[in-house]
């Protein structure tokens, strides 16, 4: 029997406005990759763009909506609403433009994160799903966002070798998570409540587990608490950082760029030519 991983470092991130940046791929993405980059958003409805379209490439971003809805939009044709407990995963690959904004009505809780991809998917043709409440399965406390806990798995089409769960635990509840084989890396993010691992963590904070080949994470609930945890085979490859983009090598980022370049340019003639149509 191994002893609990113990938590190597912990952060409050860095807030700005409704949004907190927990992770990117400049500081602890390195640390947990191929999760690199982690956002905890809690937003009112103001009517106005949440992030803004924007582009992507070389990674997948999972938005996890805890309350609210939003509405999404990307190039790969769809557009719809997602509600609370549903799920948005948007692997750029070669590159893709998206965008989100909150519904009107309840506040908005949610995480968004980024996976890095690996050589195989880096440049490949942009894919999105986008997964209703009532398909994630659940196991237990753990509703299963990437890979598999118990009787409960994913829906999307991720690569192997990570897990990404939500769970919800009562106050005085106690679970233990033992990741599977070669699961190295390992880290937790609290919406709402407070835990206990080696230390206490709290509401709003990410804290990183010290890496460990089989070693389990043992979580104590102090109050009624929402968080999400993830676990992998720690990515092997360097972070190759574009403006938006994240790849294994300077020649991927140049072609994924150079894509999302003309998609944008794409992007910019349909709206002038709307305009001249509207005008």
């Amino acid at each position: 029997m191994l002893a609990p991983r113990r938590i190597a470092f912990r952060t409050g991130g860095s807030a700005h406005g409704g949004i907190t940046r927990l992770a990117s791929p400049s500081d602890l993405g390195e640390l947990i990759k191929p999760f690199v980059f982690l956002d905890h958003a809690v937003v009112v409805p103001t009517g106005k763009p949440m992030f803004g379209f924007h582009p992507h490439s070389g990674i997948a971003t999972l938005t996890t909506v805890l309350s609210g809805g939003i509405s999404y939009e990307d190039t790969t044709g769809k557009n719809g609403e997602l509600r609370a407990g549903g799920l948005e995963w948007m692997k750029a690959g070669n590159g893709v433009w998206h965008d989100g904004n909150v519904l009107p009505g309840e506040t908005v809780r949610l995480f968004q994160l980024w996976v890095a991809l690996p050589p195989s998917l880096e440049n490949s043709p942009p894919e999105s799903q986008y997964i209703s409440p009532a398909q994630v399965q659940r196991d237990g406390p753990v509703r299963v966002i990437l890979g598999r806990h118990g009787s409960a798995a994913s829906d999307i089409r991720a690569p192997e070798g990570i897990n990404y769960f939500h769970v919800e635990l009562s106050a005085g509840d106690t679970w233990r998570y033992v990741p599977p084989v070669g699961h190295n890396v390992a880290w937790l993010a609290i919406d709402k409540g407070r835990l206990n691992a080696s230390e206490p963590i709290e509401a709003g904070e990410l804290a990183v587990f010290e890496e460990s080949d089989g070693a389990p994470i043992e979580l104590h609930a102090e109050g009624a608490t929402s968080f999400v945890i993830g676990s992998a085979i720690k990515h092997p490859y360097p972070l190759v950082l574009g403006h938006y983009s994240v790849h294994t090598s300077p020649d991927a980022l140049a072609q994924g760029e150079t894509e999302i370049r003309r998609i944008g340019r794409d992007l910019a003639a349909q709206r002038r030519i709307a305009t001249a149509r509207n005008g």
